[in-house]
């Protein structure tokens, strides 16, 4: 199993932090490091949120070797030409090294908070399969031409990419496996049971067929050293969303959440990679203890 850390900054998190984080995954030899594509968060006072593409910019310069990704970018927040735009550009930065996720949107709440309109669901997804051809177009060999319902291009789009890998991810069991199935590098859904992640990924490879395409989720970890190290975080972490302990496990263990102690976290991990998961991205929210988050990280890789 292939690993990568994801971090959700906009619920805080300067750019200095999320470098710490990057290049401590570089170093590790973790495959990515991802970060969300948020503009706002519902939080009370609202904590800092650091615009995704700026900082990925930033960490093309800043590190070497590991690839960096954006899981995903709301087609509700930039046209697919600024998306492709971005794209190419952190690309050649890079010397190769984006993966770019792109998705519908979801967070209402961004949308009305910031002014930005936000479609129904029939149309938000419309909009997405729409940009996906865009993209096709734009990074293609030569002049690009697309003409849709919402978007159109006219022209030969630079730079070219170097190595985009294109990421398509949620939580549909059926439409969003087939697309990405049919477009993507790289199918991504939240953390699940083995079940359920199976299911997924059985709809994504027939859709697929001879393409190789990349089976990996994301989601949180609440891992011990062993039992006692493990109840002492679960109380703490408990406690810090107003629940039992109890509650919070049973719920945890129920969604197929990576919990327990190292050993029980180790075969839960080979349970998802007997599902068909190729790469599970741990998700880690405070990057003001990057000290938790490296142990985390490194107790769900078998340290």
């Amino acid at each position: 199993m292939k690993f990568s850390l994801m971090t959700e900054p906009h619920l805080g998190g300067t750019y200095d932090q999320q470098l710490e984080a990057a290049l401590w995954s570089e170093a590790e030899g973790l495959y990515s490091f991802a970060r969300c594509d948020h503009f706002l968060s519902g939080g009370d006072p609202t904590p800092d949120a650091t615009d995704a593409f700026a900082v990925l910019a930033g960490l093309a310069r800043d590190t070497s070797d590991i690839r960096l990704c954006v899981l995903v970018s709301p087609i509700t927040f930039r046209h697919p030409a600024v998306i492709a735009k971005n794209a190419t550009t952190i690309d050649q930065m890079s010397g190769g090294r984006l993966d770019l996720g792109v998705g519908t949107g979801w967070m209402e709440l961004e949308h009305e908070k910031l002014g930005l309109p936000f479609p129904d669901w029939p149309e938000r997804w419309s909009r997405f399969e729409e940009s996906l051809d865009y993209l096709d177009a734009a990074f293609g060999d030569g002049h690009g031409q697309f003409e849709g319902e919402h978007y159109s291009l006219n022209a030969d789009v630079k730079p070219k990419p170097i190595d985009i890998r294109l990421v398509i991810g949620g939580s549909g069991e059926k439409r969003t496996p087939t697309l990405a199935g049919t477009r993507a590098d790289e199918y991504n859904f939240f953390t699940t049971t083995p079940d359920a992640a199976s299911r997924r990924i059985n709809v994504m490879r027939e859709a697929a067929g001879d393409r190789q395409v990349e089976a990996t989720v994301m989601g949180p970890a609440l891992v011990g050293d062993d039992e006692s190290d493990f109840k002492a975080k679960l109380g703490a972490a408990a406690s810090s969303r107003d629940q039992s302990p109890d509650e919070m496990e049973s719920a945890w263990r129920e969604r197929g959440f990576l919990i327990g102690t190292k050993e029980e976290v180790a075969d839960q991990v080979a349970g998802l990679e007997e599902a068909g998961v190729e790469r599970i991205y741990v998700q880690w929210i405070d990057l003001d203890d990057l000290d938790g988050m490296k142990e985390t990280v490194n107790l769900v890789r078998g340290g």
